[in-house]
């Protein structure tokens, strides 16, 4: 019996084979498909490309991420260097959105394209998150910014996610972590080291710019407490471009309202500064972190992004001269220490 098997199974493999299917028609079936050896060495190929292209892929995803919040933080030194040049907040923020918009109405276009067309509703989503998100916190951060550091100011944005945190409770009755509520606790006490330390030494006008960046830091949180509905149904490209460019025909407006058309004739500094905001800290940011997010994810791109306030300092420091004392020091420290407790996810969580 087994030689015969033996027999009949050298007999088929000395003679040419007959054409077989894959998968086997019959359930239990042994044929192995034409060329298999071919195709596992594709397979095997094919996996350790993708082995070789994965910490590429990681690595070039934490470069945009890390370039995008250098670039970001960058935008508080354009601003206070235009400062310099007597310009105003309203005319120095008309100058920033009126070389953004191009780029931002192209972008919204090249979402759109193929799309289903906005309805009613999402226009109005569109206006109300584009007034919030990038219109007033533009201004409310630009207007702060006369009177108060570079650092001072990212610290206060950097507070973004707890803010997020504090409207979600208000607004959802969601649960805070005890984790949530000591990072909080850590990260407030270091923002409030730094503002002490300014407002003794600079007087009661830092009192006022805080407010008014604390102010921008809220109206972009309800931005994103907000967008989630719109961006599910949009698309988070084709709603970053519409609602940019939203605010930016505000701030023109905005300009056009309360200033004479001869305000905008300013230093030829301030429009070179006003370029380099739109495109290097305003435009190329957002897509340099939204790559790095499709290419690492939202949350280590958001841990890449604690090297904000560190650039801000450093170029703060290096750039407008401005002191790096052992207080700002301390109160960054807090800051991102705070950051990173609040960020944790839960024990036990996936």
């Amino acid at each position: 019996m087994a030689s015969s098997a033996r027999a009949s199974s050298s007999g088929a493999w000395a003679t040419p084979r007959p054409r077989v299917t894959w998968p086997p028609a019959t359930p239990g079936a042994t044929a192995r498909p034409p060329g298999s050896r071919k195709f596992r060495q594709k397979v095997s190929q094919s996996q350790s490309q993708q082995a070789l292209i994965a910490p590429k892929k990681r690595a070039s995803g934490i470069v945009l991420a890390l370039l995008g919040a250098i670039a970001f933080s960058a935008k508080a030194i354009i601003v206070k260097l235009a400062y310099r040049h007597g310009v105003d907040a309203v005319t120095l923020i008309m100058y920033r959105m009126l070389f953004a918009l191009p780029i931002f109405a192209a972008m919204a276009w090249w979402a759109s394209r193929g799309q289903p067309p906005l309805t009613r509703k999402d226009w109005l989503g569109v206006l109300g998150l584009g007034f919030s998100g990038y219109y007033l916190a533009s201004y409310l951060d630009f207007a702060g910014l006369a009177y108060i550091s570079a650092s001072l100011e990212r610290l206060i944005l950097y507070l973004n996610p707890t803010i997020v945190l504090l409207l979600g409770w208000a607004v959802y009755g969601r649960g805070i972590r005890w984790g949530q509520a000591l990072g909080m606790a850590v990260s407030y006490c270091g923002v409030v080291l730094v503002f002490g330390r300014e407002v003794h030494l600079q007087g009661a006008d830092v009192a006022w710019g805080t407010a008014l960046v604390f102010g921008s830091a809220v109206s972009y949180a309800v931005y994103l407490v907000y967008s989630g509905e719109l961006v599910q149904r949009l698309g988070s490209l084709r709603l970053v471009g519409l609602a940019t460019s939203v605010a930016c025909v505000l701030c023109l407006l905005q300009f056009a309202l309360l200033r004479p058309l001869a305000a905008a004739w300013v230093a030829p500094e301030v429009v070179g500064l006003s370029v380099v905001n739109a495109l290097l800290c305003t435009a190329a940011p957002v897509l340099m972190v939204m790559m790095a997010i499709e290419r690492i994810g939202a949350g280590p791109a958001a841990q890449v992004g604690m090297v904000g306030p560190m650039s801000t300092i450093l170029l703060g420091a290096v750039v407008l001269g401005e002191p790096f004392t052992p207080w700002v020091a301390a109160g960054t420290v807090l800051v991102l220490a705070g950051i990173f407790v609040f960020t944790r996810p839960a024990r036990g969580a996936p």
